[in-house]
């Protein structure tokens, strides 16, 4: 028997009652590089049978380009189980004959339809898709705004002019949007419009982050700005974060002062819970100052640190920032051992101490 009829072969038992022989006609069509399987596999998509499904898709997939128009076809299909199935597949196999289709998956009601749309386009790096993405990057679902952010990462270059045009739209929705973007793909350009956005803008979103991207994009001349944001209340918590990304050795002293300023005498032994506002005022600034002083790596942050690990408020997130000085943080932390009385005080410190490659009994530090 010829290719020709052992593909004609398979393709009839597709219809068979047994899903194993279904299963199995699927598995081998995948092998031949025939078109001629392409609509009969993706009749099967329906399938009762999981197993055949999983075996039609495979195989779809095998079959690649010559698939990749009817598969487009298939998002549009009123059976959900079709649809999700095609997108995923073009996940993988998509080319620029299902560009349009994928780009109006991007809004369909299903999230794995999104996901996978999103996917697909991830491949063909095409600008005109990037207003729909950024669309997604505020979807509800992680999976769909990871893999949009992907595919803006994707388009590249290309995509930065109509981001920085999007950052003087009226729309504080677009602004936002054209922020996050921009954080994503850390373009050098969008270092001064993102400063005008922080001194200007009239959204307190649109402005924190800003802080955030700026942070992120990495460009030191950003930092006095980021120093003067410690002293605006809505900036302040972006504004440390941005700066420990920076590593910047010129925020130490704002921030060892924060660290230094808690309040420990005014709630030390209370209960952390949320039916205490000073918690959310007061500590979530002082833990970023931690986690950026940490971030930064000067030595001169041991010292504050070390006080930290005295509060209970502040004792793991010091504990954990100290490994990150490596040998300079070892003497202070095995004096602090030899000394305390306190035992989750010592807890902690034997943790940061393991972390730093120190085990007891040792002679030499």
């Amino acid at each position: 028997m010829d290719m020709a009829d052992s593909v004609a072969e398979h393709i009839a038992a597709l219809d068979d009652e047994d899903w194993g022989i279904r299963e199995d006609a699927a598995v081998a069509l995948g092998q031949f590089d025939d078109p001629r399987s392409i609509q009969p596999l993706i009749r099967l998509l329906r399938d009762s049978d999981r197993a055949v499904r999983e075996a039609a898709a495979s195989s779809l997939t095998a079959l690649g380009q010559p698939a990749v128009l009817p598969l487009g076809f298939c998002l549009q299909d009123p059976n959900l189980q079709v649809q999700e199935t095609a997108a995923s597949i073009l996940a993988t196999i998509a080319d620029d004959q299902v560009f349009e289709p994928l780009l109006a998956a991007l809004l369909n009601p299903n999230w794995i339809v999104r996901m996978s749309a999103a996917k697909g386009l991830t491949r063909l790096k095409n600008p005109r898709s990037l207003e729909t993405l950024i669309v997604l990057l505020q979807d509800k679902v992680p999976a769909v705004r990871d893999e949009a952010c992907h595919a803006i990462q994707a388009i590249g270059e290309a995509s930065i002019p109509p981001l920085l045009k999007g950052l003087q739209d009226s729309n504080w929705r677009i602004r936002l949007r054209a922020v996050e973007a921009l954080t994503l793909l850390k373009p050098q350009a969008a270092v001064a419009p993102l400063m005008h956005l922080i001194v200007h803008d009239s959204d307190s979103a649109v402005r924190q982050d800003a802080v955030r991207a700026l942070g992120q994009i990495g460009d030191a001349h950003a930092i006095p700005l980021l120093l003067d944001s410690l002293t605006t209340p809505s900036l302040q918590l972006k504004a440390i974060e941005a700066l420990g990304n920076l590593r910047a050795v010129e925020a130490l002293p704002p921030l060892m002062a924060l660290v230094k300023s808690l309040p420990a005498d005014a709630y030390e032994d209370r209960m952390e819970g949320c039916t205490d506002p000073k918690y959310k005022e007061d500590l979530p600034p002082l833990e970023a100052a931690v986690k950026a002083l940490a971030t930064i790596g000067d030595p001169q942050a041991i010292p504050v640190l070390m006080q930290a690990l005295q509060s209970t408020l502040l004792r793991q997130e010091a504990a954990e920032a100290l490994t990150h000085f490596g040998a300079a943080a070892k003497t202070p932390l095995l004096q602090l051992l030899k000394t305390t009385k306190n035992d989750n005080l010592r807890r902690h410190v034997l943790e940061s101490l393991s972390c730093l490659g120190w085990r007891p009994g040792q002679i030499r530090l």
